[in-house]
């Protein structure tokens, strides 16, 4: 088998060269980090269920109409994608407070919100992905006004959508955030969701405990991170039957 060639390699994921041009394979790491990577481990069976997760939002996306750059799942730790010219923000989508906005304002974690709340990060492990207003973003061209308009638009439906999935199964959507890509067809540009979505990107509680499901668990040392990945895809009914478990995470100095 020829060795492929690597295209990005970053804390959860790594990008290869596709078998077509204009795609490429997405492979999900067990790495799990956290506080812009200070705190590290590797988790077994972490980038297994989050490839089938992500799978699962960006297909359910794909059928009410909102377009993502999955293809389609290659085996249990790759996916097929299309190649996208990422915008350098995370949109982050709040419907009760919680992590760095409960903190900046004081609020109760898990306060609702008077309505869903979305932010924007500049994309900069090393300046620890600072918020940005809109008028940055169109003063150094990261994106146009419309194209902010069209990213709202695309993060509502996203939140419409997965609040609606997991209410179903007994979870509260707290926050999430995604990223956009563009895709161009000649002259033409077409904004997606790309990246991933799975509970690394998500704060998931359990509706009656209040039970993180989510990366603060492994943030707040809360427990076994994988299990608790593996109850959102239990529920979801997406749960691989070879996930593999490992009682302790193998720290990283």
């Amino acid at each position: 088998m020829a060795r492929r060639k690597k295209i990005y390699e970053g804390k959860a994921k790594i990008l290869y060269e596709g078998p077509e041009p204009g795609t490429l394979v997405q492979y999900f790491k067990d790495d799990a980090t956290a506080f812009n990577a200070e705190k590290k481990a590797v988790i077994e069976g972490k980038g297994v269920l989050n490839n089938r997760l992500s799978e699962f939002f960006m297909t359910g996306l794909q059928s009410i109409g909102v377009p993502t750059h999955f293809i389609k799942r290659l085996n249990m730790r790759e996916q097929l994608i299309r190649q996208v010219e990422i915008i350098p923000l995370e949109v982050i989508v709040r419907n009760f407070a919680a992590g760095s906005m409960a903190k900046r304002l004081g609020m109760e974690e898990g306060a609702p919100l008077p309505r869903p709340i979305i932010e924007f990060s500049y994309k900069d492990d090393k300046l620890g992905d600072p918020l940005v207003p809109e008028e940055y973003i169109i003063a150094f061209g990261w994106a146009s006004q419309q194209d902010l308009d069209d990213i709202v638009a695309l993060a509502l439906r996203v939140n419409d959508f997965m609040s609606g999935v997991m209410h179903g199964v007994g979870i509260k959507l707290i926050d999430f955030k995604i990223e956009i890509g563009r895709i161009w067809d000649n002259d033409f540009q077409r904004l997606v969701v790309a990246d991933e979505i799975s509970p690394d990107s998500c704060r998931l509680w359990d509706i009656e405990t209040g039970q993180k499901l989510d990366k603060d668990v492994f943030r707040k040392d809360l427990g076994s991170l994988t299990d608790a990945y593996t109850e959102v895809a239990r529920r979801l009914g997406v749960l691989p039957s070879n996930v593999t478990h490992r009682p302790r995470p193998t720290l990283i100095n």
